[in-house]
C-alpha cells in the first residue's frame, strides 16, 4: 500500500519522463526532417546537373524510343512517297492506255461506216450501170426534134365496154426507168431477200457469232450480262479484266479496274478483232 504522497511522487517521476521522451522524439524527428531535407536537395542538384542514375536511366530509355520512331517515321515517310509515286505513274498509264483504246475503237467505227458507205455506192453504181444504156437512149431521142403535128402523144384511153370507166395511163420510158431505178434502190436498202449483183469490194466474214438481245450479249455460244467480269483480249496486248455496265445494240461499255470507261463494238466481236471469256476469279 502507498500513502498519497507517494503516489504524487511516483506521478511527478512519469510526468517528467514522458516529457523527456517527447523531447527527445521532437529533437529525433527535427533531426531526421533535416537530414531528408538535404538528401532531396543533393539529389535535386544531381537531377539539375544531370549526373543522378534515378534521371539518366529513364532519359537514356526515352532518347532510344526517340531515335526508334523518328526512324520508323522516316521509313513510312519513304514508302508514302514512292506509292504516291507509283499511282501517279499507273494514272498516266491508264490515261494513255484509255486514249489509245478510244482511238483504235474510233479509228475501226470510222473504218466500218467508210466500207458500208463504199458498199451502199457500189450497189446504187451497178444498179445504175444496169439501165444506163437505156436512159442514154432515151436522153438522146429525148434531145431530137419532133414534129408538133405527129401523133406521137399518147393520151388516156377510155373503154367503153366497161360499166365504169377504164383508164390507162401510158407513160413515158424515161419515167418508168426512173421509177424501176427508185424501186431498186430501195429493195437494195431495205429488203431482207434481193438478189443483187457481186459486190466489187471483199466483205469480211464473220469469224465469230455475236448479238445482243434483250440487253444481254451472245458471244460463242456464251451469255453475258451487265455487272458480270469478264477477259478482254486482243492480239498482240496482255488480256485485261473489266466488268460490263452497258449493252446495246450494237456496243458493249465495260469498265476497267482503274475505273475508266471504254466500249466495244460487237461488229468487233465477230470479225475476231476482239475476244472475251468470262473472268471467274
Amino acid at each position: 500500500e502507498m500513502d498519497d504522497e507517494d503516489c504524487e511522487r511516483r506521478r511527478m517521476e512519469c510526468l517528467d519522463e514522458m516529457s523527456n521522451l517527447e523531447k527527445q522524439f521532437t529533437d529525433l524527428k527535427d533531426q531526421l526532417y533535416k537530414e531528408r531535407l538535404s538528401q532531396v536537395d543533393a539529389k535535386l542538384q544531381e537531377v539539375i546537373a544531370g549526373k543522378a542514375p534515378e534521371y539518366l536511366e529513364p532519359l537514356a530509355t526515352l532518347q532510344e524510343n526517340m531515335q526508334i520512331r523518328t526512324k520508323v517515321a522516316g521509313i513510312y515517310r519513304e514508302l508514302c512517297l514512292e506509292s504516291v509515286k507509283n499511282k501517279y505513274e499507273c494514272e498516266i498509264q491508264a490515261s494513255r492506255q484509255h486514249c489509245e483504246s478510244e482511238k483504235l475503237l474510233l479509228y475501226d467505227t470510222v473504218q466500218s461506216e467508210l466500207e458500208e458507205k463504199i458498199r451502199r455506192l457500189e450497189e446504187d453504181r451497178h444498179s445504175i450501170d444496169i439501165t444506163s444504156e437505156l436512159w442514154n437512149d432515151e436522153l438522146q431521142s429525148r434531145k431530137k426534134r419532133k414534129d408538133p403535128f405527129s401523133p406521137d402523144k399518147k393520151k388516156p384511153v377510155f373503154s367503153l365496154t366497161f360499166p365504169r370507166p377504164y383508164i390507162v395511163y401510158m407513160l413515158q420510158d424515161l419515167d418508168i426507168l426512173e421509177d424501176w431505178t427508185t424501186i431498186r434502190k430501195a429493195m437494195a436498202t431495205l429488203g431482207p431477200h434481193r438478189v443483187k449483183p457481186e459486190p466489187p469490194v471483199k466483205l469480211e466474214k464473220h469469224l465469230h457469232s455475236a448479238r445482243s438481245e434483250e440487253g444481254r450479249l451472245y458471244y460463242d455460244g456464251e451469255w453475258y450480262g451487265r455487272g458480270q467480269t469478264i477477259c478482254i483480249d486482243k492480239k498482240d496486248e496482255c488480256p485485261t479484266s473489266a466488268i460490263i455496265t452497258t449493252i446495246n445494240h450494237d456496243e458493249v461499255w465495260f469498265k476497267r479496274p482503274d475505273g475508266s470507261k471504254s466500249k466495244l463494238y460487237i461488229s468487233q466481236l465477230q470479225k475476231g478483232k476482239y475476244s472475251i471469256k468470262h473472268n471467274h476469279n
